[in-house]
């Protein structure tokens, strides 16, 4: 019977690669999107200029999973901040150095190098930095959102 189920399974993906558009073919509750395809633009407000994303499945902004990649360059840093729903997130290259709690001090992160991975519990204070330009993918549920601890780290405060 697995034997059956994997050949199937086997089949039904053989099949969706070889068919044209594969690449980005949405439909039937499934996605698939070659690396080569993944379009990049300017991230959201709610995170420091210099962020670039990538959504690969869903709507951050909406009810519902969604898988968001988030590349950023050297130096990059988030101060403390939570967020109301779980995060799941896997280094894909580069550095994240993730610290817990309200202090936003560096030398208390740990270092997460590409292939590790982090979830996070809803309401968990935490901060982020980066040693080298690092891309990360994070999946959660939406609506995706970020409260800054501190309102100086907001960047949708600045200027106002």
């Amino acid at each position: 019977m697995k034997t059956a189920m994997l050949m199937i399974a086997t089949s039904v993906i053989a099949a969706a690669a070889a068919s044209p558009g594969a690449a980005a073919q949405t439909g039937g509750g499934h996605k698939l999107v070659k690396a080569e395809d993944i379009k990049w633009s300017p991230g959201p407000a709610s995170i420091p200029a210099g962020a670039q994303v990538a959504v690969l499945y869903g709507d951050p902004g909406k009810d519902g999973m969604f898988a968001m990649r988030i590349k950023v360059p050297q130096g990059y840093r988030i101060g403390p901040h939570t967020h109301p729903k779980p995060e799941v997130v896997t280094v894909l290259s580069g550095t994240v150095r993730l610290g817990m709690g309200e202090s936003g001090d560096a030398a208390k992160a740990e270092v997460f190098s590409a292939g590790s991975f982090f979830a996070l519990a809803p309401g968990m204070p935490h901060y982020v930095s980066m040693d080298e330009d690092t891309v990360i993918q994070l999946n959660s549920n939406g609506p995706w959102s970020l409260n800054y601890l501190n309102p100086k780290d907001d960047p949708r405060q600045k200027g106002q």
